[in-house]
């Protein structure tokens, strides 16, 4: 899953750690998440989306529908 954690998280001045505090994680996740190493929980996903007053579609992407939309 594509995301775009680390641009809503650098366009707020935040590090990671203080973007972790605020999810109640680590900081450890966070970096995970932004490098797609790990797909967050749904309830973390709503968390970050709400964080941002964003939808979870704006913050995550499908790239198995991305690639399928591109057909």
């Amino acid at each position: 899953m594509k995301n775009v954690l680390r641009v809503l998280r650098a366009e707020q001045g935040w590090s990671q750690a203080k973007l972790a505090d605020q999810l109640g994680v680590s900081r450890q996740s966070v970096n995970a998440i932004e490098t797609g190493k790990y797909d967050p929980s749904l309830p973390l996903a709503f968390a970050i989306a709400r964080l941002f007053s964003r939808s979870i579609e704006d913050v995550f992407s499908d790239e198995v529908a991305l690639s399928q939309a591109a057909e």
